[in-house]
C-alpha cells in the first residue's frame, strides 16, 4: 500500500459552521452537490470532489464552494449511494468501518465517479478536470488521473492507495500529508515519494506539522495550528490546479 485502509481516524474530526451555496441534484441516479464559479454558468474547467467516509456534508459543500469562489465548477457526487457514514456517529462510537467498507468497493464506487465524469464533459461541455479527493476519495484520484478521465489531482491525507494505483498515474498529482498519520505513515510517504519520481508526472507532497488524519477537511477550527494547516492545504490545491488545470 502507498496508503493504508480507513481507519478509526477517518471517523473522527470537527463539523464546520456554514450555510453551503451551491444545488443538489440527482444526476444519473445519483445525489450531486453542484456549485457554479460567480457568474461563470458556462466554465471550461471544472473539479471533481470526492469525499472522505462522510460523503456530501457540510464541511464537504463549504470546501467545495471556496473551490467554485476561486473560479472552478465544482461537483461532488454521493459516492456511497445513500449509505455515507453519519458525521454524529463519530462522537457515539456507532461508526462501524469493517462493516461499511465492504459494500464500498471500487466495484461500488467507480461507476459513480465513471457517470460523473460523463456528465462533467459531456453534459456540461467541461474541457479539463481536476479532482480532489479527501481520505477514502483520494484513491480515486489517482485510479482516474488519465486522459479522459481525471487531468489533475490532488489529495489530502489519502487512505487505501495501492503502490500499482500511485505509479498508473497519469498527470499532475498533489497530495497534502499530516505528520499524525497511522494511515499514510512516514515510511509510506517516503515510498510515495519514490513512486511518484519513477510515474515522471509533476508532483508535490506538502508534510504538516502537528495535525492528523482528517485536517483538510474536519480539522478543530478553534485550533490555531488547525485552523492555518487546513486553509494551507487549501491553497495548495488552488495553487495546483491554477498551475496545472
Amino acid at each position: 500500500m502507498a496508503s493504508n485502509p480507513p481507519a478509526a481516524c477517518c471517523a473522527s474530526g470537527f463539523k464546520h459552521e456554514g450555510t453551503p451555496t451551491g444545488e443538489t441534484k440527482n444526476i444519473n441516479g445519483v445525489d450531486t452537490y453542484i456549485v457554479y464559479p460567480k457568474n461563470n454558468k458556462t466554465p471550461e474547467k471544472a473539479i471533481l470532489f470526492l469525499t472522505d467516509i462522510f460523503g456530501i456534508f457540510t464541511n464537504a459543500q463549504i470546501l467545495a464552494d471556496e473551490y467554485a469562489n476561486n473560479g472552478y465548477l465544482t461537483i461532488i457526487p454521493d459516492l456511497f449511494q445513500g449509505d455515507k457514514i453519519n458525521p454524529s456517529d463519530m462522537a457515539t462510537g456507532k461508526a462501524d468501518l469493517p462493516a461499511w467498507l465492504p459494500n464500498h468497493q471500487p466495484a461500488n464506487v467507480e461507476p459513480v465517479i465513471d457517470s460523473t465524469l460523463k456528465y462533467i464533459r459531456e453534459t456540461l461541455g467541461v474541457k479539463r478536470v481536476g479532482a480532489v479527493g479527501y481520505c477514502f476519495g483520494g484513491k480515486y484520484v489517482c485510479r482516474n488521473l488519465k486522459p479522459g478521465q481525471i487531468d489533475v489531482g490532488y489529495t489530502a491525507h489519502p487512505s487505501f492507495i495501492s503502490h500499482e494505483e500511485l505509479s498508473a498515474i497519469k498527470g499532475p498529482f498533489s497530495i497534502a500529508a499530516a505528520e499524525i498519520d497511522s494511515i499514510f505513515t512516514t515510511q509510506l510517504r517516503h515510498e510515495s515519494e519514490e513512486i511518484l519520481i519513477k510515474a515522471g508526472q509533476p508532483w508535490q507532497i506538502n508534510l504538516f506539522s502537528g495535525v492528523s488524519h482528517g485536517f483538510g477537511v474536519r480539522a478543530d477550527l478553534s485550533d490555531p495550528k488547525q485552523k492555518w494547516a487546513k486553509e494551507q492545504a487549501f491553497c495548495q490545491a488552488v495553487a495546483w490546479f491554477n498551475q496545472y488545470l
